[in-house]
Formats: C-alpha cells, sequence, structure tokens
C-alpha cells in the first residue's frame, strides 16, 4: 500500500457523511440558546468572569506543567477540598475535562479479571474509559435494574464488580434509578459509580445532584462531576472516599500525563461553588421553566419522554428531516442543534433541546409555536 491512498479512503468516508446528512459542521452560538449545557447561565456570570480574571492576574495564564511536576497551586487544592464538602465526599481531584476523569476512574480501578456493568446509553466517555480497562465490560439494558441483578448473579466470583451510571442521560434526559442501584449494590458487595454531568449544580438542596437529592452518598463508590455545564467553567471532580482519589493521584494517567489546567479556571470554580449553595431561587426557576417547555409540548401534542430534567429530546428519526426542523429553527433564532447517529442510536435522530435558567416563558412558548410550525414542513 502507498503513501498516497489514504486521502482516497478518507475522502470516500466523508462523501457518504454529506449523503446520508452525518456531516458535521462547526457552527457558533446565534440566537436563543436551547442547546448548550449552561443549564444555570453562569459562563457569563460577572461573579465568575471577576474570579477568572482575578486568576488569571494571581497565577497567569498558563500551569506550566503536570501537577505532580510545577502545575500544582494552592487554589487547586482548595476548589478540590471546597467541593468534596459539596459533594459530602472525603476528598475530591479535579481534571482537566470530563473526558480525562472518566478515563481516569475506568482505567485505574477496575483490573484484569473485574467486571464492569455500563448502562447502554452511557456517554462516549464512560464507554470509551471501559475499551481502555483491563476489566471486562458487559453492557446492561437501560435503566433495567432487574437486568443488571440478573447479570451480577451471573457472574458472581469472578473478580470485583463495578456499576456504571450517568445520574441523568444527556441524549434522553432521563434519570437512572439510583435508590434501586444503590440497594442492589449494598446487597451484593457492587461498586457503584455514578456520573453527574447533568445533575451537578442543579438537583439536591445545596445543589450538588441526584446523589445529595436521594440521599445515597454513602452508597456511591465514586462519582465524577463535570463542572463545563451547570458549574459554568470547564474540567470535573471525581469525589470519594480519600484512599480512592490518593490512588487516582498515584495512577491516573490522565492526571500524571496532563498539562494542569490553567489555574484561573479554579478560581472561578470557587466562585461558582459558591453562588450554586446559596442560589437556590435560580436552581428552581430551571426546574420550573423545563417543567413549562415539557407541559407546552405536550399541550401541542408533541411527543416527548416522561420526565423532569431540563434535557428534553424531541426525536424525529430521519437524519435529514431533524437537519431540516434543526434549520428552520435556528433561522426563526433559536438555537437548537441536530444530534444524530453516532451520537444516538440510528433512527433516532433528535433535536436535544435544553433549557437555561434565563429563558424567558414568553421565549418558551415562541419556541414551541416555532416548533409546530417547523415540524409541519
Amino acid at each position: 500500500m502507498g503513501n498516497r491512498d489514504l486521502e482516497p479512503r478518507v475522502r470516500a468516508r466523508l462523501e457518504d457523511l454529506a449523503n446520508t446528512q452525518l456531516l458535521r459542521t462547526l457552527q457558533a452560538p446565534s440566537g436563543k440558546d436551547f442547546s448548550s449545557n449552561d443549564y444555570l447561565g453562569l459562563a457569563a456570570s460577572k461573579q465568575l468572569h471577576d474570579a477568572m480574571i482575578l486568576g488569571v492576574q494571581q497565577e497567569g495564564c498558563g500551569s506550566t506543567g503536570s501537577r505532580l511536576i510545577r502545575g500544582e497551586r494552592e487554589v487547586f487544592q482548595s476548589v478540590e477540598s471546597h467541593f468534596a464538602k459539596f459533594k459530602e465526599a472525603e476528598r475530591a481531584l479535579y481534571f482537566s475535562s470530563g473526558y480525562l476523569a472518566n478515563l481516569a476512574v475506568l482505567t485505574t480501578f477496575p483490573e484484569n479479571g473485574d467486571i464492569v456493568f455500563s448502562d447502554e446509553l452511557n456517554h462516549a466517555s464512560l464507554i470509551d474509559g471501559t475499551r481502555l480497562s483491563y476489566a471486562d465490560c458487559v453492557v446492561f439494558p437501560h435503566n433495567d435494574v432487574l437486568a443488571l441483578s440478573r447479570l451480577i448473579r451471573q457472574h458472581r466470583g469472578e473478580g470485583r464488580i463495578f456499576v456504571l451510571v450517568e445520574s441523568i442521560f444527556s441524549m434522553d434526559g432521563d434519570e437512572a434509578p439510583l435508590a434501586e442501584y444503590a440497594q442492589l449494590c449494598r446487597d451484593e458487595g457492587v461498586y457503584l459509580i455514578v456520573d453527574e454531568a447533568h445533575a451537578v449544580g442543579i438537583y439536591g438542596e445545596r445543589g450538588s445532584g441526584l446523589i445529595e437529592e436521594l440521599g445515597m452518598q454513602a452508597d456511591v463508590f465514586l462519582s465524577v462531576n463535570p463542572a463545563g455545564k451547570a458549574l459554568g467553567v470547564s474540567g470535573a471532580f471525581v469525589a470519594g472516599p480519600d484512599w480512592a482519589i490518593e490512588y487516582l493521584v498515584q495512577k491516573a494517567r490522565t492526571f500524571i500525563f496532563s498539562t494542569a489546567s490553567l489555574p484561573a479556571t479554579a478560581w472561578a470554580l470557587e466562585a461558582s461553588l459558591t453562588y450554586v449553595t446559596s442560589g437556590t431561587e435560580i436552581r428552581k426557576r430551571l426546574v420550573r421553566s423545563a417543567g413549562l417547555l415539557r407541559e407546552r409540548l405536550l399541550e401541542a401534542g408533541i411527543f416527548i419522554k416522561n420526565g423532569r430534567s431540563q434535557i428534553v429530546p424531541i426525536i424525529i428519526g430521519s437524519n435529514e428531516r431533524t437537519v431540516v426542523v434543526a434549520s428552520l429553527l435556528q433561522a426563526r433564532g433559536f438555537d437548537v442543534r441536530a444530534i444524530r447517529p453516532p451520537t444516538v442510536a440510528s433512527g433516532t435522530a433528535r433535536l436535544r433541546v435544553t433549557v437555561n435558567a434565563g429563558i424567558s416563558d414568553e421565549t418558551i412558548d415562541s419556541f414551541v409555536s416555532a416548533l409546530i410550525d417547523a415540524l409541519k414542513n
């Protein structure tokens, strides 16, 4: 095979993507936000902006190395301690992205001879983490506690067992049956790992997530908490027992071999955590707005799955029609994006509509009206 054979193959793949309406384009934000994960609007808040500016003034722009070399700063340890208290965990460790945090957890703790049971709708970072792990991976039907129970009992005695789920699933917006999982894991001596990407900052009395709301902090081995969504900044915290976090520091390759995050992000995260824990009204407003959107969609006869989260998928099915509907809504001033395979299963292309706390009731009504018109095309 010559060195000129790769380009034709890649071009053919790109043509296939274009022909099946799966070719992605980079598109800057425009119009009213119905697609981002900035659920509380903190990314644009003055409190976080001021904190990050002060952080740059104090710490500079770059961290200059990994945290085990010269990239460590006192502010990283400060925000980790703050987050651990927020999460009611012994300790937390900050990573520069949720993807790296999930890879760290899944390539550090499950070992050869162990088994990871992973929900079939888990995020790509969780899937990739299990693939990189030396443990075996068993995928179980989405949110099916009985199926998971049977599978665990079939594999009992084959090493340590880990159950891996999201608390709020990113594409369907539904909740995992965490309480049932917790009971099952207690009964079977299994380690429960929960990705709280779309719950942290929103649910629970203090806003730390669905784990807090359900009062099951003691039942979760580790939680992964991305900070680029409701918390409005970037990176992710892994929270759990002190011994487990120390082991990540010593063994997690995505921590050891990554340049530390911009220190100013930790300054902004300190401000974000303070805001979230004291901002009960903004969290209530988000939940109310999400409920209003769901109510309006049902009144319009638009099918949505049962739920309460700020993620409301409008499943259309066809890739081509989903792209058309998204384009029509964008032309009306609503920033909604078409979500297609492989992000979601074939035949389930959708608009992944998200609500944020800054959306007014009038804007929600206008969006539903525009959606009704777009779906007629």
